[in-house]
């Protein structure tokens, strides 16, 4: 298991992007959370095997119809504990 920290940045918020992280995260199988910042990107940490965190690290490059990313940036950080995927505000 791995958990990683991901900030997506370009028109990301106003446009679904949490709610379709939230689906996209759930469908790979994928535990964390997401949210909006104050900067206008979206913060998501998930935990899960490689392979999940990088379909979702791919996905996050797309985002849904609406958005445009600009970037993706991707860090390891620490093991959590989160036993589900939600949205934070």
């Amino acid at each position: 298991m791995k958990h990683i920290s991901i900030i997506v940045s370009g028109k990301v918020q106003g446009v679904f992007f949490r709610i379709s992280t939230e689906k996209e995260a759930k469908k790979i199988g994928v535990t964390g959370f997401v949210r909006n910042e104050k900067d206008g990107t979206v913060y998501i940490e998930a935990q899960g095997t490689e392979k999940q965190l990088d379909d979702l690290v791919e996905w996050c490059k797309r985002g849904p119809d609406r958005a445009r990313v600009d970037a993706v940036v991707v860090k390891e950080i620490l093991l959590g504990e989160e036993k589900e995927f939600k949205v934070m505000r």
